[in-house]
C-alpha cells in the first residue's frame, strides 16, 4: 500500500509483513497473536496460511476481488473479510474506455509510429469511432454500470448480462454472454471473479463477437480463456482486445507479446494516488473497527 498508508499501520499496530525475508522469525513467533491481515485482492489469503492464525478476526483486502479468499471457510471460522468498495468503481471504468479508445484508435500503435520516424514516411490505419457502436457489459456492478455511463457520453449504446437481475437501469439485457456478445461490437468484461465465471468468456463468446469485435477486460484474467483469446485474436475471429488483467500475472504468457492487436496494461485499473490513497485509508478503517470489537464497515461474507 501507499507508505503513509503503511505508516498509520505501524504507528497503531505491531505489524509483520510476509513478503520481508527478515521478518520471518519474528512473523512465526507471532502466528498465535496476529489478528488483522491486509493484503490485495489478487494475493488473497489462503486457507493454509489461515489455519496458521488462530486468532485471526479480519482480512481487509485492497481491492474488491475476493477470489483468493475463501468466503466460506473464513467465515465458518468467524473471520470477517472486507474490500474496498466503490472507491475504486471509477478509475476502473476510465481504464476500460482508455482500453476500448486505446484499441479503437491505435493509440499505443501510433505512439511506436511516431518514435520510430516512421511518421511522413509510412501509411498509417485509420481507426474507428465508438459513436454509434453497441457495448456489450458481461457484469453490471458498480464497474459495470460505470462503464455504461461512460461509453453513453461517447455516443454508444449499452447492452448487459448479469448473473442476476438488474432493477435500476432501462439498458437491454441479454439473455446469456454468447447473445450479448453477438449485439455487440464492443465486449466489456467487468464481472467478479469466482469459480462459476472462470473462463465464461470462451471461445463461443469471442465467435459471437465476430471479427470487427472489441474485447476489453478489466475484470480478472481468469474469467477469459486464455487459449481461446489467443487464438482469437492470432487468426482474426475478434479485431482487437485492451487488457488490464491476466491469468498468472505478473508472468504472464508471452504468447500476448507478439498477439496482433492488443494494447496491454499491468493491471492498473484502480492505480491512481486518488483511488489508493480511497483504498488504503478504507483497509485502515475496517482494522480499526475490528480492533475496536465492531463488525468493519465493508464486510462482504
Amino acid at each position: 500500500m501507499m507508505p503513509f498508508i503503511e505508516d498509520q499501520l505501524d504507528a497503531a499496530y505491531t505489524v509483520h509483513r510476509l513478503y520481508d525475508p527478515a521478518q520471518k522469525v519474528a512473523l512465526e513467533a507471532a502466528l498465535p497473536k496476529i489478528r488483522a491481515v491486509a493484503t490485495g485482492g489478487g494475493t488473497g489469503l489462503s486457507n493454509e496460511w489461515i489455519e496458521k492464525l488462530p486468532s485471526l478476526g479480519v482480512i481487509a483486502i485492497n481491492g474488491v476481488g475476493t477470489d483468493k479468499v475463501d468466503l466460506i471457510f473464513t467465515r465458518s471460522r468467524n473471520i470477517d473479510v472486507t474490500t474496498t468498495p466503490g472507491v475504486l468503481t471509477d478509475d476502473v471504468a476510465d481504464m476500460g474506455i482508455a482500453l476500448m479508445l486505446g484499441v479503437l484508435r491505435h493509440i499505443a500503435k501510433g505512439d511506436a509510429f511516431v518514435r520510430q520516424g516512421k511518421w511522413g514516411r509510412e501509411g498509417f490505419p485509420l481507426g474507428n469511432s465508438p459513436k454509434g457502436k453497441r457495448v456489450g457489459i458481461l457484469g453490471l456492478g458498480q464497474i459495470g454500470k460505470a462503464f455504461g455511463r461512460r461509453a453513453e457520453a461517447f455516443g454508444m449504446s449499452v447492452r448487459y448480462w448479469n448473473r442476476s437481475a438488474v432493477a435500476d437501469t432501462s439498458w437491454k439485457s441479454c439473455v446469456s454472454p454468447v447473445d450479448l456478445a453477438e449485439d455487440s461490437d464492443v465486449l466489456a468484461v467487468c464481472i467478479a471473479a469466482s469459480a462459476a465465471t472462470q473462463n465464461i468468456v470462451n471461445a463461443d463468446v469471442l465467435k459471437a463477437l465476430g471479427k470487427t469485435g472489441v474485447l476489453v477486460n478489466v475484470a480478472r484474467g481468469s474469467v477469459i480463456d486464455e487459449d481461446a483469446l489467443l487464438a482469437a485474436l492470432n487468426n482474426g475471429t475478434i479485431a482487437a482486445a485492451g487488457l488490464d488483467v491476466f491469468v498468472n500475472e505478473p508472468n504472464i504468457r508471452q504468447d500476448f507479446f507478439t498477439a496482433p492487436n492488443t494494447v496491454l496494461m499491468p493491471h492498473q485499473g484502480s492505480a491512481t494516488v486518488e483511488t489508493r490513497v480511497a483504498m488504503g485509508e478504507l483497509v485502515l478503517a475496517n482494522i480499526a473497527a475490528h480492533f475496536a470489537g465492531e463488525k468493519p464497515p465493508t464486510t462482504v461474507n
